[in-house]
């Protein structure tokens, strides 16, 4: 891995709350990620399943993670399965983790090999009750790939089809969504490194540079910081591209007189940033830019301040659809006449302001988190306001990454990344 160990506590501490939550006499069982073929021998980069990695630290394909906190033999109540590593692997794909690496890196000590776990699995499922299986049920998730968990679970169900089953996911949803110190320290890192590739390349930015240019100097910004890449995939998109919510071809030239909107965060160590910045090809802003620019910038400010514990995620885009409702009018985008006559169920402002303000980020950058229950203190989320008017081929968001405190505003992970119009244009004129 690129990034630095981790400290194994964080994963003894998550295992732990996630055992607290389990029924009497039950086993919990979480696969690794597959590796994903394209063609011929090709295959994508290995990326791990990220409620093992929470649960185990553990970052490599064919894992599997067991807890059983009841069990009768102490030893057992908590198992790692792991590919066996050999000369061959070591010298054709490089080591994996070793017994004692397992346990520097999970604080697991009890580590077999995969090929034992279907005698060992025979054992432990004669001791439980009832077996948490691990889904996907993320409000945003679109799974058509048959994943190393779905493969599991129809194997144990036919397997042992008396037994119970629960899911891991209620557990994981409410856990996932408050982070640890641990954790805020990685995406803290996550987001300083996106820091530096933001800076980087407001020195690149120039006209007729192409999108996928400026996405290069990124990467290359973020492999030289221990990033293993992005989040997730980069939009670069200028002129009328950044009206598009998702481009992602990156392959236009930015033109003199244009803005751009940069999507774009690093990863650190599995954890997410997820910053948006919008800035001016030319290098400075014409006046109709900053107009729409600071209207963005007011909203995205005011609605930070939104995000303290006790709020409730549907009634705070409400809130911020007003504002933004305010702000139109103002830019002469939309009239107090068009909010009168508006449709309830699609207000006049979501012409110019059409997704959500903010979601939350952490292992995924979308990340868990139950949005009918109120925010409490150590969740993390985006704010991500924008105005996108394609007849004027402009489209600005601005966007940070907050950890709601106990109490008063949340903490900017990215207080540090220029923002302000003054700072943008002094930074690019250098």
């Amino acid at each position: 891995m690129k990034y630095l160990p981790i400290d194994s506590q964080l994963f003894i501490k998550n295992r732990s709350k996630f055992a607290a939550k389990m029924k009497p006499n039950s086993m919990a069982v979480l696969n690794s990620n597959d590796i994903y073929p394209i063609s011929a021998d090709s295959t994508l980069p290995f990326a791990q399943q990220r409620d093992l990695f929470y649960l185990s630290g553990v970052d490599q394909e064919e894992s599997v993670l067991v807890i059983f906190p009841d069990c009768p033999k102490e030893a057992h109540r908590e198992i790692l399965f792991l590919k066996e590593t050999n000369e061959h692997i070591a010298v054709w794909e490089g080591e994996k983790l070793t017994r004692e690496k397992a346990l520097e890196t999970s604080g697991i000590e009890k580590v077999y090999w995969l090929h034992e776990m279907e005698k060992i699995l025979f054992e432990l499922m004669t001791q439980a009750e009832r077996v948490y299986v691990n889904t996907n049920e993320h409000y945003r998730a679109s799974v058509e790939t048959e994943t190393r968990d779905a493969r599991f679970i129809k194997w144990l169900q036919k397997k042992y089809p008396a037994h119970t089953y629960d899911r891991c996911q209620p557990i994981l949803q409410e856990l996932r969504s408050v982070k640890e110190p641990e954790e805020i320290a990685l995406i803290q890192k996550a987001c300083d490194i996106t820091e530096k590739g933001f800076k980087r390349v407001l020195g690149f930015i120039k006209p007729d540079v192409m999108e996928y240019e400026i996405e290069a100097e990124y990467i290359h910004e973020f492999k030289c910081n221990r990033s293993a890449g992005f989040a997730y995939t980069p939009i670069i998109g200028s002129g009328y591209n950044a009206c598009v919510l998702h481009y992602i071809e990156n392959n236009q030239a930015c033109k003199a007189g244009d803005m751009i909107l940069m999507d774009v965060g690093a990863e650190y160590a599995n954890y997410s940033s997820d910053m948006t910045r919008c800035v001016p090809v030319s290098g400075k802003f014409t006046e109709r830019q900053k107009e729409v620019y600071n209207a963005v910038l007011r909203v995205k400010n005011a609605a930070a301040k939104m995000l303290v514990p006790g709020t409730i995620w549907a009634d705070y885009h409400v809130e911020v659809g007003k504002l933004m409702t305010e702000e139109l009018i103002g830019l002469g985008l939309i009239s107090k006449e068009d909010v009168a006559n508006e449709d309830p169920s699609w207000p006049a402002y979501k012409k110019y302001f059409m997704h959500g303000t903010s979601h939350h980020m952490g292992l995924d950058t979308h990340d868990y988190g139950i949005l009918t229950e109120p925010m409490v203190a150590g969740m993390v989320f985006t704010v991500e306001p924008g105005i996108y008017i394609p007849d004027e081929n402009l489209g600005i968001r601005l966007e940070d990454d907050y950890v709601i405190r106990e109490s008063g505003e949340p903490i900017n992970l990215m207080k540090n990344i220029p923002i302000e119009i003054d700072e943008l244009e002094k930074l690019m004129a250098k």
